[in-house]
């Protein structure tokens, strides 16, 4: 008797499937299995019957490593089960052979083509582990957003995700849809990115899944950034444009610029009633970290705001504010177009937007950064309103336009007017 591995498609340029094949010698007959894990052609060592490359410590080496010791799963499997038939002089049939192996592989076969059913094995865990705090909950509803991301992102690819397909090429075309179809953020991508790890890290706990290359997973980089940050003037200009035709955008508007005026996140600042109002200061609990308490002083804007809606701001999701903002500064004529480049593998991708396409909830506390830091206010008395810890993920938040930067260097490098006189 004799066992082997082939790849069902040895000629084709992508992943192909890894079967199992035993031949029973002198009977004719023959056993075919599919592993359900795929190679490429160009990865197998078609002499020895098995992933190439092995040795080493390179991802490569790692990867096939992993893979073989997975293949090995099957040839161990297939021989110990033969040595029983023997033992218990049972006829052979492969029709029993085949059943011996869907019990003991079924499990990861089962699963790994259902990617969604084992998410929501995942998805009622952590609802069952985590509390009913605002920060639990926001956790809960990324995790749910997360889901429908990579439902969204199946639909787009038109191929289902498998955990055994989950390598560097799938993760690089999510990242692209993230960015081109969804149009992320940096911050938002690796959050999401962050969220689909943790999801894959509990599925190798658990069993679902032996790979391991999402170990690697590294959300890419903005190699140039046109993060957008207004300026106060462009703030009041917002603030008084006539919205009164349209009091979905006047609501979003006066949202936006409630965060421009405070430097609060959004899951913060549209929560605030007038019980968090004491002595002039808004006084919350940070929903992202409850343990770090907020205070920041009202002033003219922030005050006015919250008296036109008489200390009731309107409610709105993030993700639907994000989409009515946008409109906003459609109307406001903010069209002209911005370009961002990402490397995503070793491709670098330009992506051009309209400005008004960059503007989220986000956008008014960078603003708010931005002016303030502007006007010389020390970063110790900014951080303290944004709740910032480390300067380093605060300075992040520092966009000056060019106009900024001319007005500093010709702030500083000042001739004697004698000497200017000579010149002009």
């Amino acid at each position: 008797m004799k066992f082997t591995f082939n790849l069902k498609e040895p000629k084709k340029d992508g992943e192909t499937l890894i079967l199992f094949s035993a031949y029973f010698r002198g009977e004719g007959r023959k056993f075919v299995y599919s592993t359900g894990e795929t190679v490429t052609p160009k990865e197998w060592d078609f002499k020895n019957r098995q992933p190439n490359n092995l040795s080493g410590r390179t991802e490569k080496a790692n990867k096939h490593r992993a893979l073989k010791r997975q293949l090995d799963r099957y040839s161990n499997f297939f021989s110990d089960t033969i040595q029983q038939y023997k033992l218990a002089n049972r006829e052979i049939l492969i029709s029993e052979v085949k059943n011996d192996f869907d019990t003991e592989f079924k499990r990861t076969k089962a699963i790994s083509s259902k990617f969604f059913e084992v998410y929501d094995i995942f998805l009622n865990e952590k609802k069952n582990d985590y509390t009913e705090s605002a920060n639990s909950i926001t956790t809960i509803n990324r995790y749910t957003y997360n889901k429908k991301l990579l439902v969204d992102f199946q639909e787009w690819r038109n191929k289902k995700i498998h955990f055994n397909q989950i390598n560097n090429s799938c993760y690089n075309s999510l990242v692209e849809y993230c960015i081109t179809v969804k149009k992320h953020s940096a911050n938002t991508l690796r959050r999401n990115v962050g969220l689909f790890k943790t999801f894959l890290y509990w599925a190798l706990e658990n069993g679902h899944t032996y790979k391991t290359d999402f170990q690697k997973f590294k959300a890419p980089k903005a190699q140039q950034t046109d993060e957008v940050a207004l300026t106060l003037d462009e703030v009041k200009e917002v603030f008084e444009y006539d919205f009164s035709a349209n009091p979905k955008l006047e609501k979003v508007r006066d949202l936006f610029v409630f965060g421009c005026a405070t430097g609060m996140r959004y899951s913060n600042y549209s929560r605030v009633a007038k019980k968090d109002i004491q002595n002039g200061i808004i006084k919350v609990r940070d929903q992202k970290n409850t343990d770090k308490p907020l205070e920041v002083p009202l002033n003219e804007f922030s005050t006015y705001i919250l008296k036109k809606y008489d200390y009731r701001l309107p409610r709105l999701s993030n993700q639907k504010f994000n989409d009515y903002i946008k409109e906003v500064f459609k109307a406001l004529g903010y069209s002209q177009d911005v370009k961002k480049t990402i490397k995503i593998g070793r491709e670098l991708k330009e992506q051009v937007n309209p400005l008004y396409e960059r503007i989220s909830s986000h956008t008014a506390r960078r603003s708010f950064i931005t002016i303030m830091k502007n006007k010389k206010i020390p970063d110790k008395v900014i951080m303290g309103f944004t709740g910032h810890k480390s300067l380093e993920v605060f300075n992040k938040y520092y966009k000056p336009n060019n106009n900024d930067k001319k007005e500093f260097m010709q702030t500083v490098w000042k001739l004697n007017s004698a000497l200017l006189k000579k010149v002009n």
